[in-house]
């Protein structure tokens, strides 16, 4: 197993694309997007049933180096105090096979 750093990003679904832009300039190769994410936050609870995107959310993670990790954070922080949203990074062991 590998030590990596697992990266997980909630943002409204109007701003996917940006984040999936910052991650392909840090060098992210992969990562899983889960649309229309439901939960409750600092603006109330995202029912995920709106018309459009701006009343959703989207969920990323992915699995990168620390060096990795410290590229997309410093891109996505500006972003995430314009927009709101969160991120969670975590250390995790990858199953290499």
């Amino acid at each position: 197993m590998e030590a990596m750093k697992k990266v997980e990003i909630v943002v409204d679904s109007v701003f996917l694309n940006r984040v999936l832009e910052i991650l392909g300039r840090a060098g992210v190769s992969g990562y899983t997007v889960i649309k229309d994410a439901l939960g409750k936050g600092e603006r109330g609870i995202m029912a995920g049933d709106e018309l459009t995107d701006v009343f959703k959310n989207s969920y990323i993670f992915t699995v990168c180096t620390e060096e990795t990790v410290n590229k997309i954070v410093q891109e996505l922080r500006p972003l995430l105090k314009k927009a709101g949203g969160v991120c969670l990074v975590s250390d995790v062991l990858w199953l290499t096979h």
